[in-house]
């Protein structure tokens, strides 16, 4: 059994876990989500815990079992806190700009890349910071991946879009003098 399953999950009250047969609904100030929880996985709540059970124990249940908890763990942090992800533009010229709702980044192409945020996600540009907030883990998550897809940050210089606190490991560039030999033709 997954320790990370059997942990229960403490429902604060500003949010509240509804189950209705396998649909599960989490509500609280900062939006509503919902999941299906998998057949042979349960969900009971009493007195502000909610905890997970398996009805089976086969292989594919006990995969599930800790998953299920992490998600509906995360279900009940996003509307009561939210979540974010910050990204970082490193390089010259480079900037993002907010259009409506819309991020218009020029990152050294020759046009400007525009990003639609999903339905329930908000994105903010301070500096030369990009971030993404919302309920849903997953779609902030996602939705910061494709935002880094735009320039993704490449191994010579570090230029691109990179999460906060993202270490870039940079290589050496070609240097025929650090090798000791000069082109083939000069021998």
């Amino acid at each position: 059994m997954s320790r990370i399953g059997k942990t229960p999950i403490a429902v604060p009250k500003e949010a509240t876990v509804l189950v209705e047969g396998k649909l599960c609904t989490v509500t609280g100030p900062k939006g509503t989500l919902t999941y299906t929880i998998p057949l042979s996985i349960s969900l009971e709540q009493k007195d502000g815990i909610a905890t997970i059970s398996c009805e089976r124990h086969d292989k594919k249940t006990q995969a599930l079992f800790g998953f299920v908890r992490a998600h509906i763990a995360n279900m009940v942090t996003g509307v009561v806190t939210g979540w974010s992800r910050t990204l970082e533009l490193s390089g010259v010229g480079f900037r993002a700009t907010m259009n409506a709702a819309n991020v218009v980044l020029s990152v050294g192409f020759s046009h400007q890349v525009t990003i639609v945020p999903p339905p329930g996600i908000t994105i903010s540009v301070e500096d030369a910071k990009i971030v993404v907030r919302g309920s849903d883990k997953q779609i902030v998550g996602q939705t910061a991946a494709n935002i880094r897809a735009v320039r993704v940050p490449e191994p010579y210089k570090g230029k691109g879009i990179k999460y906060q606190g993202e270490h870039i490991r940079k290589k050496a560039g070609k240097s025929a003098k650090a090798i000791g030999g000069g082109s083939a033709a000069a021998k």
